[in-house]
């Protein structure tokens, strides 16, 4: 069965009926196309454009349809040769049911904006799934921060040792990125929430449709409000797209540190066996290979909305065939970031966190000469010459193979101006590393106070 053929004289080449199809992935729609026929043919009775008879009759039929191809699909023996696409194959199997009275289900509509409803419908729920999975993650994350408030570990710039930090405030740094994703992914949903349904073809109809209560039935915001960028719009597909884009850039750079803290270099976390693996060939491998699949399937994501631009770059208005392409690789990145979001933040939450090696790292590599320096500012030394004196200090400490807080108070004389009267006892607590965590105490900084602060500010934010 075709919904079209009347104009042609020849059928099809059957390898270009294998091309044109797109059923193999299309019934992934299966349940939005008849979700959105059953409001159209309902709007259609009330209308008075069919009766109401057969209305009825219409909305009995795709029950069972819907009932039929959920049971087939579910048990993985439904035929996706059996027609072109999934609203093709509806309408077929409708007929088969109800006779000619299916052939009226179609009055006002064409598969352009039944297509781009079906594509609306099935992305708000997908992104109110995804909004889901976020909103879980951030509570383990919020929680693990909370647990390591006071974990003193080194934090970086450039891949080396920079200042003193907590493995808490770490995480809210990832906490606030995948809370804008989040908010990214709210955002957009609201321009996925615009029914096109009654656009037709790319001229709206003739026939007296009721958009407006067809768009409410279905819960959208609203109808669009131009029919032919109602059927040519895939904005809302590719600013999905780049949300998840966004949101898999923001997991493949904590993935890569979870990757570098796991290793033997590091040693700062041990993660679950649940989220690693092993080798066929050596033993003792331990491998995070969940976190080094959410890198690598970053690049995927990344690359399944770079196939979209392509694709919509030089389309003229309104429909063109290749918007049958966008659907595969919105899937595929739908079923990605689900799972990604499902396992990410188990991983996280059952991994051990070795609080003695971040410790350990925090006090070698002078993580705390900009303590010196702010230390020698407190009295009265510009900035910029302290800048200057700590770090002639440190290639001092360097040269002797000693850290700051190691220099004798024979040593600190010559590192200090003749005329500074500084309290060595000061010094050593200003040095000290946990001291050092203490003191950013500057609002969002991360001392342990000001970390639960913020921790206590996202609480109430989210109830």
């Amino acid at each position: 069965m075709k919904l079209w053929g009347g104009r042609f004289e020849t059928d099809t080449d059957q390898i270009m009926d294998q091309f044109n199809s797109s059923l193999s992935f299309d019934i992934k729609l299966m349940e939005y196309d008849i979700q959105g026929s059953l409001v159209h043919v309902e709007m259609l009775g009330r209308q008075g454009i069919i009766s109401a008879e057969e209305a009825n009759t219409i909305i009995k039929g795709l029950k069972e349809v819907r009932k039929d191809l959920a049971e087939e699909t579910a048990g993985g023996n439904i035929d996706l040769t059996e027609a072109e696409d999934i609203h093709t194959l509806i309408e077929k199997r409708l007929t088969e049911k109800i006779g000619k009275t299916a052939g009226k289900m179609h009055t006002g509509r064409s598969r352009n904006d039944q297509v781009a409803l079906d594509m609306r419908l099935y992305l708000r729920d997908k992104t109110d799934e995804i909004i889901d999975l976020i909103d879980n993650f951030l509570k383990i994350l919020l929680e693990l921060a909370e647990k390591n408030k006071k974990t003193v570990m080194p934090g970086y710039t450039h891949m080396q040792r920079a200042q003193v930090i907590s493995f808490g405030h770490h995480l809210l740094a990832h906490y606030f990125k995948l809370k804008r994703d989040k908010e990214r992914y709210l955002d957009c949903r609201k321009r996925i929430n615009i029914s096109p349904l009654g656009s037709g073809a790319l001229a709206g109809s003739s026939f007296p449709l009721d958009r407006s209560w067809t768009a409410e039935k279905l819960n959208f915001s609203r109808p669009c409000k131009n029919s032919i960028d109602g059927v040519s719009d895939r904005d809302f597909i590719v600013e999905f797209l780049s949300v998840s884009a966004n949101m898999m850039a923001h997991l493949s750079s904590m993935s890569e540190e979870i990757i570098l803290w796991n290793s033997a270099e590091f040693d700062f976390i041990e993660l679950d066996d649940r989220y690693t693996t092993g080798s066929s060939i050596m033993p003792q491998k331990k491998n995070p290979d969940l976190a080094e699949l959410v890198r690598g399937k970053s690049g995927r994501v990344i690359a399944n909305l770079n196939q979209i631009l392509i694709t919509i770059k030089g389309l003229p208005l309104a429909y063109n065939k290749d918007l049958q392409e966008d659907k595969e690789w919105l899937f595929d990145t739908v079923k990605t970031i689900k799972v990604i979001l499902t396992l990410f933040p188990e991983m996280l939450r059952t991994l051990k966190v070795n609080k003695e090696n971040m410790l350990k790292a925090a006090g070698k590599g002078y993580l705390n000469a900009t303590e010196l320096a702010d230390f020698m500012a407190e009295h009265s030394i510009p900035f910029r010459t302290a800048h200057s004196i700590v770090g002639k200090a440190v290639l001092y400490a360097v040269e002797n193979d000693k850290e700051l807080n190691q220099l004798t108070e024979d040593e600190w004389k010559k590192v200090f101006p003749s005329d500074v009267e500084y309290s060595e006892e000061k010094l050593t607590f200003k040095l000290d590393i946990k001291n050092s965590l203490n003191n950013h105490s500057t609002y969002a900084g991360p001392s342990p106070d000001e970390v639960q602060k913020i921790i206590e500010e996202e609480k109430s934010a989210s109830k």
